[in-house]
């Protein structure tokens, strides 16, 4: 408003004029900026915790609500199902209604849900509070990372930017379990979805002033209900598929029945986009090298880090005898060097190096994470020696996260930043729950086989843990050279 009335006076004589308001407007739009990030990275480390903090609830949820064993993995998969399902149209419907509107109806349904969990008083309740959480955990998640890249669009703030983001979600598993413990063992279960209450307030209260206004393109932009039907339910059923695998076995008539669906179903949606007027995904989004690159990595990188985060936690406390809380702390450091690299390390050298030889970097240590941990011993393991170097090195996750988010959403045009951000996110879950099936699948049936031949129940875990390893190391070499060969090396910065 100031430079507007300067620039109407009659009197247009000095021309330093207009500029000497300006000065003072440059650290308050930039403190509006961090804070704004502040809000969104709150935000977004409260959806990842309520993702794993439920775990070591779980046992304490079974016994006061009387869970059956197959009804209780549904507090994790009601929750799994639809935020993986619903993050690509959530974020291409905040490009079109507005990515803020998104944000906050997402934190709403969230909040909300999360106080129906931590009241319910039947497995049902519990369950349906927690696929609403996953629900409101898909809108808000799907356009935080869009939000992020519109407000920082110079690279070295945008790198700290995204380090920053990445931080909350490499680490806030890790301390999702530590948090878990300590309100599980403390107070009682239900403190773990009701704290989730004055979080959601105050990133609601702070969101509304912080985060910037746009008001979308309109519905008719790209309201193509068809396609969103197709792949929501493609997506849904695929993931479904997949959590349930380990149940039904992966070549039973459910698995490959419902995967087969599912393929139809997106392969659907992908005819469909080419030849719509209004498509969910415009084809310029697939055709951006970035994009579709970093995601192919991603969803191999994301995977393969399953069997650290869980199968971790597992071994210490099915082979070594760790209690909830003593997990949590044990892989306290991992969570520690991750964020120490993210925030303080990955910017400085992405502006150096560039995100591709950053992100490569962060990938060998990852791969010697799982390789060193391929090596475990079933007995007389020692943390010192045996845990905390695959924990420090741990730190290839600070560094390959920001990088790689940093060159997926590098080539996105500001109107899709909503859709390349859901996409992200997408790939992040489809990787996870992929994780999930294929990497707990082989390790119960290495488990199963040693024990059928007479090796103890350690040994026997043990042994299905480390073939878990190997093929998570596997997956990571594949990543790897996906990055290598897919993410050409910018000619110049």
């Amino acid at each position: 408003m100031s430079l507007t009335s300067v620039s109407t006076e009659p009197t247009a004589a000095p021309a330093p004029a207009p500029a000497e308001p300006a000065e003072p407007a440059q650290p308050a739009a930039a403190r509006s900026r961090w804070a704004a990030l502040a809000v969104i990275a709150t935000a977004t480390l409260m959806l990842i915790l309520d993702g794993s903090i439920v775990t070591v609830a779980m046992p304490a949820m079974q016994s006061d609500l009387g869970f059956s064993p197959a009804g209780l993995s549904w507090v994790i998969n009601a929750y799994l199902v639809p935020f993986g399902a619903l993050l690509l149209l959530a974020g291409r419907l905040g490009d079109l209604i507005g990515r803020k509107k998104m944000f906050l109806a997402g934190i709403g349904v969230f909040t909300a849900a999360s106080l129906l969990a931590g009241v319910a008083t039947s497995p049902a309740i519990l369950v349906a509070a927690r696929f609403l959480q996953g629900v409101g955990s898909a809108m808000a998640s799907a356009v935080g990372l869009g939000i992020l890249i519109t407000l920082f669009t110079e690279p070295r703030e945008r790198a700290k930017a995204i380090g920053i983001f990445s931080f909350t979600g490499a680490a806030g598993a890790s301390i999702g379990q530590v948090l878990g413990g300590v309100l599980t063992d403390a107070l009682d279960w239900r403190w773990i979805f009701t704290i989730n209450l004055p979080i959601g307030l105050a990133v609601i209260a702070l969101a509304l002033p912080l985060l910037p206004a746009d008001r979308g393109r309109g519905l008719k932009a790209g309201a193509d209900w068809l396609g969103a039907a197709l792949v929501t339910s493609g997506l849904t059923l695929g993931i479904y598929a997949v959590v349930k695998a380990e149940q039904f076995g992966w070549s039973s008539a459910h698995t490959l029945g419902l995967g087969a669906l599912a393929v139809a179903l997106v392969a659907a949606f992908a005819v469909r986009q080419a030849k719509t007027r209004s498509p969910l995904v415009p084809p310029r989004i697939v055709r951006s090298r970035s994009l579709t690159g970093a995601n192919v990595v991603q969803m191999l990188m994301v995977a393969a880090l399953f069997s650290f985060q869980t199968l971790v936690a597992l071994y210490l406390q099915k082979v070594l005898g760790y209690g909830a809380l003593e997990t949590g702390l044990a892989m306290l450091p991992a969570a520690v060097i991750i964020g120490v690299t993210a925030l303080g390390g990955s910017a400085r050298l992405i502006a150096r190096f560039g995100e591709r030889a950053v992100l490569l970097t962060g990938l060998a240590l990852l791969t010697g994470v799982l390789g060193l941990l391929v090596r475990v011993p079933a007995t007389d393991a020692n943390y010192v020696t045996d845990l905390l170097p695959v924990m420090l090195l741990a730190a290839g996750a600070g560094l390959a996260l920001p990088a790689l988010t940093s060159l997926g959403m590098s080539g996105v045009q500001a109107e899709d930043a909503g859709l390349a951000s859901g996409l992200f996110n997408t790939t992040q879950q489809l990787g996870g729950a992929l994780g999930v099936g294929v990497l707990s699948t082989l390790a119960a049936g290495r488990t199963e086989g040693a024990l059928e031949r007479g090796s103890s129940n350690a040994e026997a875990l043990t042994s299905g843990y480390q073939l878990a390893f190997t093929v998570g190391t596997g997956l990571l070499v594949a990543a790897f050279l996906a990055a290598l060969f897919l993410l050409r090396k910018p000619a110049a910065r």
